[in-house]
């Protein structure tokens, strides 16, 4: 029998996977950390915390497998995209982690806009230059850290950093690196004029290697520290959104995943670049070689329910530590009983911005539309359908491409709810299918990895091996209500949108 691991490096957790090449799932461990934001504009994290979770995770899922070492034949690797870290020669960071969510790069995106804003979306697939690319955050520490600047010998991002620490090589892909606004995805090399304008050299950046490969051989002295084998193979999967996408099954036409975990995103699988004409939809280059991904992302999905949860819900937080239940699901009970619409509460999701469909770094979360009437549950209820209207926003936008959307399949920490999961069906009027293992990153990491070293023939066979799914949820006569209610979120949406870009 032969055994995969699997790494994920989130916003706000690192989580490990112990699968075996007959699908079972052998265990998962998550180790969370919090962000730093020092500034209503900054998001930072000691890298060093992705490496000791990614060490710690490991020991979990192993310690609780009880496999035999000599049989798990490959790791590989998936991380959030974006998030920048700066090293020297020895892979040793020498500032802290700048998160995607981090906006403090504004002006210098604003600089490079007007450099690059009408080649990017064919060049890169992004649609807008903002604060959120990697390219962004290197100038703001070139005007404003020159001397850490001066120090850096690469740019990484998170899968790099952990790929790095695994084999002591510098590497990376298109599936991790599109984002970056230095990447060419046509001609899947560095984008050279976008690499002059901020300063830096392509000896700077990882070398490029095809998405899902085998990159190198795990460290003697990391190999003694997890007790695995020398000669375990290292395997560079890419975006934790392209792996998830694969890890739903969501490769092949008509299928759309969403990801509800500290952000909102969407994922649909296409084979070409230029599906939307209208340029907006972010598009990133797959982990399934030779095809892209439509990814809209919304900042905050999961992350504004757990930041309400932690603001509003203390009772429910107790009660759930002293009785070892999760507290998430006492405040859903809260929300349940309320009718569809919260009686005109809504939520506008927006607590680090905006980005799909409408980038707007100004953007704030607002509550609008409550009076005396209305309670806790109304507010969390509220939360959960803000999120998924924002959803249908970017689904609206995908299926005017002309594109076919026949069911949404749900994952990531958001997809446990089954009243949420309800709400999006209804909001979206589309069936809503849940998996056994939500953590579908993991998922697609296993399937890669398992293609790249044999166990495997195929991304589709891995797929049919690993997934499994759960419930589907079939649109009801809520769905009618959610109509209008979509109407009024839209609409102050739009109302909104100038405000915030005058006051903040």
């Amino acid at each position: 029998m032969e055994y995969l691991l699997a790494v994920d490096a989130g916003t706000t957790s690192v989580k490990a996977g112990l699968f075996c090449t007959d699908g079972r799932c052998l265990g998962i461990a998550r180790q969370e950390y919090q962000l730093d934001t020092p500034a209503v504009d900054r998001a930072e994290l000691d890298p060093e915390i992705y490496w000791q979770g990614c060490l710690a995770t490991i020991r979990q899922v192993m310690e609780g497998g009880r496999v035999n070492a000599s049989q798990v034949t490959a790791l590989g690797v998936s991380s959030q995209g974006e998030t920048l870290i700066c090293v020297d020669a020895d892979g040793r960071p020498l500032y802290p982690a700048i998160i995607w969510l981090d906006n403090r790069a504004t002006r210098q995106a604003d600089d490079l806009a007007s450099q690059f804003s009408e080649l990017a979306y064919q060049m890169t697939g992004i649609p807008e230059v903002i604060a959120t690319w990697p390219a962004c955050k290197i100038k703001w520490l070139k005007d404003n850290e020159p001397e850490v600047f001066n120090r850096v010998d690469k740019f990484l991002l998170v899968q790099d950093f952990l790929i790095q620490r695994l084999t002591g090589l510098f590497v990376t892909n298109a599936s991790i690196a599109c984002t970056s606004l230095y990447f060419d995805f046509i001609n899947n090399d560095w984008w050279q004029p976008v690499l002059d304008a901020i300063g830096i050299s392509v000896a700077q950046l990882p070398r490029l290697s095809q998405p899902g490969a085998v990159v190198g051989m795990l460290l003697p002295t990391v190999a003694q520290q997890l007790g695995l084998p020398v000669a375990l193979k290292v395997v560079a999967c890419g975006m934790d959104q392209c792996t998830g996408a694969i890890g739903a099954g969501n490769i092949f036409p008509g299928c759309c995943s969403e990801t509800t975990g500290a952000a909102l995103t969407i994922q649909v699988s296409v084979p070409q670049p230029d599906i939307d004409k209208k340029k907006i939809i972010p598009v990133y280059a797959h982990s399934i070689p030779g095809q892209y991904l439509l990814v809209p992302v919304c900042p905050t999905a999961g992350m504004a329910y757990k930041w309400f949860r932690d603001v509003f819900c203390l009772p429910e937080i107790e009660q759930a530590a002293r009785n070892g239940l999760d507290s998430y699901e006492l405040i859903t009970r809260l929300a349940a009983p309320v009718a569809a619409g919260s009686e005109g509460l809504l939520l506008l999701p927006h607590l680090m911005g905006a980005y799909s469909p409408t980038p707007n770094t100004a953007a704030r979360g607002s509550f609008t539309g409550f009076t005396l009437t209305h309670t806790r549950g109304h507010f969390a209820r509220a939360v959960l359908e803000g999120v998924a209207f924002l959803l249908k926003l970017n689904l609206d936008v995908i299926l005017a491409t002309g594109l076919e959307i026949r069911e949404i399949r749900s994952t990531g920490g958001g997809s446990r709810s089954a009243l949420w999961n309800q709400i999006k069906a209804n909001v979206c009027n589309l069936p809503v299918v849940s998996l056994i293992n939500e953590d579908t990153a993991l998922v697609g990491d296993a399937v890669l990895t398992g293609v790249a070293c044999g166990g495997f023939e195929t991304i589709a066979q891995g797929c049919q091996v690993m997934l499994d799914l759960k419930d589907r949820f079939i649109p009801d006569t809520d769905a009618q209500t959610y109509a209008e209610s979509y109407r009024r979120y839209c609409d102050l949406d739009l109302t909104l949108a100038d405000y915030y870009k005058r006051n903040f």
